[in-house]
């Protein structure tokens, strides 16, 4: 499959981040959201990320024009209807998620990939809301987009092999390594990660040691280059208690249970980097 166009929707931290990469290599971008506001905002960042790329040499000034000329802004789903492959980046919400893969199933053509970035819902539920399930692919990719290498490649029960060998072959074309993962709620990274992040959490909770004390002890200890702490702030406590939450809800076993403190973090707004204030502050 020629992947020459692909739409990406939704304009945050993800989906800026994937528009960014297919951009740089070479893709057509049709970038859409609810609101111009949002879709400015994608593109600053986009725009800081390749000024930095820049600054370190890793891009030239014309790679960046480039890249930015190939990036199409719009707030209608009908703008990717010349796309062959659409990744859904929303919040890891699965209804929120399921109207949207419904408005794009109506917007492309009867030959188009539709993926969704999920880092823990079921792509098999997810591929029944679109005609053509065989042509549903997750992509998993991971935060932020522009640095982490890594895709994990989650086949639904009804993906077709031509869908998996297109992801396969995206994945190459914007120079990530991906790993094939099973259906299963997590995949294979967050369900190892989760955990442990929710441990560190339940530890702080417990008041066994401060925040910086417990990312000091994986730091050193583990030769971690994040602590979990840390990590949880950079990934979105609201992202992670969502992601422990389908953990719990998909196995039904309580070692997957959120911590309290986690869930209260959320309910007050402190979500980590994105608001400026989560396990650490990040006011200034």
């Amino acid at each position: 499959m020629n992947i020459h166009h692909i739409a990406v929707v939704g304009a945050g931290i993800m989906g800026n981040g994937i528009a960014q990469v297919c951009a740089l290599a070479g893709i057509e971008v049709s970038l859409i959201d609810i609101s111009e506001e949002a879709l400015e905002k994608g593109l600053a960042t986009i725009t800081g990320n390749l000024e930095r790329q820049l600054r370190k040499d890793s891009i030239s000034l014309s790679d960046k024009l480039a890249a930015l000329g190939r990036i199409t802004l719009s707030t209608h789903y009908a703008s990717m209807n010349q796309a062959n492959f659409v990744i859904e980046a929303a919040s890891e919400n699965l209804e929120l998620k399921k109207r949207i893969l419904q408005q794009i199933d109506v917007a492309v053509g009867d030959h188009c990939i539709i993926a969704t970035n999920t880092s823990s819902l079921s792509i098999t539920e997810l591929a029944a809301t679109v005609s053509h399930p065989e042509q549903f692919i997750g992509l998993h990719f991971f935060n932020p987009v522009p640095v982490m290498s890594l895709i994990e490649v989650i086949r639904g029960l009804q993906t077709s092999e031509a869908t998996h060998k297109a992801a396969l072959a995206l994945s190459d074309m914007i120079g990530k390594s991906s790993v094939t993962v099973r259906n299963r709620p997590g995949f294979v990274v967050n369900r190892i990660l989760c955990p442990m992040i929710n441990e560190a959490i339940f530890v702080l909770q417990e008041n066994l040691a401060s925040a910086k004390e417990i990312d000091m002890g994986m730091q050193l200890g583990c030769n971690h280059p994040i602590g979990p702490l840390a990590l949880a702030d950079l990934v979105g406590l609201d992202t992670l208690l969502a992601a422990l939450r389908s953990l719990h809800e998909g196995f039904d076993d309580p070692k997957y249970r959120p911590a309290q403190l986690l869930k209260e973090m959320v309910a007050a707004g402190n979500l980590g980097r994105k608001s400026g204030r989560g396990f650490f502050n990040y006011d200034d």
